[in-house]
């Protein structure tokens, strides 16, 4: 079988920012990339601010965007922001046809779909069929490892329903966070995505201690949802879900030989979100600036001890939501964080903090609702740190 240059396992976010940001740096590079379902990048809506990643990589990013938008809106009760920063959205189905189109539109790079990964090596991947290929890099970014002893975490879960309306909605802007909802189980929220005009994504999304997702009443829960904002469902386009890790401890580990992990198997995405988008950008356009034979050494270590910190600091501002602050009382600290600089809540989606912004995100007064009683009751149930 013919030797890559980069085999990347795992067709998700990850890789597949990787082999665009392959083809912008070294436009003639060999890719392998195998995906275990048919079709890559699963069932997902992704978004990203415009601050989330640098201007370079915005160009090799562009053939994704299928959505732009000019800001978003958060909504609190008595209170609503709205943000001017460029937001940009990412169907599953753009994301598949672009990145097949930068593997299959070369003769000497392979997709590899419905194709399962027996085992890797660092320069290798045994398939389940017993075939090898062989590569100079190695990238596993097949999804989270599954250890028996995971580190603590909350869950950011959600599950969205894309409906399309009798009429126009009255959405001008994406709402990143209508907290204006019941608060019972979590920090809760509905993000809104409008996607046409009578078209629009509803996720009801919660900050949770529980990773449980109960589907069926999440669904009447966005349809209710719906009416109480006047919208009639003509018809419910496409359903999606996840339940994404808020770890509060545990330890990235940089890297200094193959195979590289990538994406949430490796640690590569925001603790304080769940979402990778940016992280998963930043590492793509890293690994793809540098020669093959050029990838493990001080410059990559380097590089992740930078978003080592930037992990440790937001774990820490996830302690502090999940141990620190009932469920029902969490709501504070994104009312207080939305009253802080545009500067700040913009490189924290980044995950790009400064030391002001660190200051800003955790000292002054505490938002209300900190509950010592909380504190010592986790403990108990969870042990220590």
């Amino acid at each position: 079988m013919t030797h890559f240059d980069y085999a990347l396992a795992g067709g998700g976010l990850q890789n597949g920012l990787l082999a665009l940001a392959l083809r912008a740096w070294q436009p003639n590079v060999r890719i392998a990339l195998l995906e275990r379902e048919n079709r890559l990048g699963g069932n997902h809506t992704w978004c990203f601010h415009r601050g989330d990643v640098s201007e370079e990589s915005h160009r090799w990013l562009s053939p994704l965007v299928e959505h732009q938008w000019d800001g978003y809106r958060v909504a609190f009760p008595g209170a609503e922001h709205r943000i001017d920063e460029p937001y940009f959205g990412v169907s599953s189905d753009r994301f598949h046809s672009v990145v097949a189109g930068a593997i299959e539109g070369h003769a000497d790079s392979q997709l590899f779909l419905a194709t399962d990964v027996a085992g890797l090596g660092p320069h290798s991947l045994t398939l389940d069929s017993g075939a090898e290929v062989t590569a100079t890099v190695v990238v596993d970014a097949r999804g989270p490892l599954r250890a028996s002893g995971s580190a603590p975490a909350g869950y950011q879960k959600f599950l969205g329903l894309e409906i399309e309306l009798e009429e126009p909605h009255d959405l001008d802007l994406p709402v990143l966070m209508d907290a204006t909802v019941d608060q019972s189980e979590g920090y809760r929220f509905f993000y809104l995505l409008p996607m046409g005009p009578r078209r629009v994504l509803v996720e009801d999304t919660y900050f949770s201690d529980s990773p449980q997702l109960a589907l069926d009443p999440l669904r009447d829960g966005v349809l209710s949802y719906a009416a109480r904002r006047n919208w009639r469902v003509a018809a419910i386009r496409r359903e999606e879900s996840g339940v994404l890790p808020m770890p509060w401890s545990g330890t990235f580990r940089p890297q200094s030989s193959g195979p590289l992990l990538g994406g949430y198997r490796g640690g590569w995405f925001h603790p304080g979100t769940g979402y990778s988008f940016p992280v998963a950008a930043r590492l793509a356009a890293f690994v793809a600036s540098r020669p093959p034979d050029a990838l493990f050494g001080e410059e990559l270590l380097d590089f992740s001890r930078r978003h080592q910190r930037q992990v440790a600091f937001t774990q820490t501002l996830n302690r502090l939501l999940f141990r620190w602050y009932p469920p029902s009382r969490r709501r504070a600290i994104f009312e207080r964080f939305y009253r802080l600089p545009a500067t700040t809540i913009q490189n924290f989606y980044a995950l790009r903090l400064n030391r002001a912004d660190q200051f800003r995100l955790l000292f002054g007064r505490p938002p209300r609702g900190l509950s010592i009683l909380h504190r010592l009751s986790r403990s108990g149930l969870e042990g220590r740190d």
